[in-house]
């Protein structure tokens, strides 16, 4: 099975940086979706701070919150443009100073955009690290500090591309599909079926 992260743009801090505010309580096939119809009609910073919030509107739906990011993705841009003249920055501090950006986008851009060691806890990440009985935490923050301390920071980059991709395809929040799982026999909870509600 083919995972939707493969279709995350690579190397590009800029798209990652975009894509990665859109993902944020949406799911990944309308993530990628969204992201290609907008970046294909802004491929900068100053191409979407000049795109109207209606306009944004209508290319970023239906991902979650599409009104609140269409009114910060153009104040994002400019923010960008004006400090940055047009660059994503390298920093976690100053990444957090964007609007809609938090840890987990963040990460994403040092790591996926800059090559930079960082580990971005999404739902994936968070379900399956705790699947694993790797960590037994239930905020982000705590499941990344974890992290950090358990792996390696020559794999902090991967942690969250793999685990993406098993969680898109294998490792469902509902139905995980534990027989083909490359990683079942490490797996504590395997053949459990998770509770609706639980995850």
């Amino acid at each position: 099975m083919d995972a939707p992260v493969k279709l995350m743009p690579q190397r590009d801090p800029f798209r990652i940086l975009v894509t990665a505010v859109l993902s944020t309580r949406t799911q990944d096939p309308v993530t990628a979706a969204a992201a290609a119809r907008l970046l294909r009609r802004t491929p900068d910073a100053r191409a979407l701070a000049r795109l109207s919030p209606a306009r944004i509107q209508q290319l970023i739906y239906p991902v979650g919150f599409y009104r609140t990011k269409a009114n910060l993705l153009p104040e994002l841009a400019r923010m960008l443009v004006e400090r940055r003249d047009d660059g994503v920055p390298r920093t976690m501090a100053e990444l957090l100073e964007l609007p809609g950006v938090g840890r987990k986008v963040a990460n994403i851009v040092l790591s996926q955009g800059f090559g930079l060691p960082a580990i971005a806890v999404d739902t994936h990440v968070q379900r399956i690290s705790n699947r694993l009985d790797l960590v037994r935490t239930s905020r982000p923050i705590d499941t990344e500090r974890a992290l950090m301390e358990m792996l390696p920071r020559r794999r902090w980059n991967d942690w969250n591309r793999l685990l993406v991709a098993l969680g898109q395809t294998i490792c469902r929040p509902l139905r995980p599909l534990c027989p083909v799982c490359p990683v079942s026999r490490l797996c504590p909870k395997r053949g459990i079926r998770p509770k609706e509600n639980s995850e």
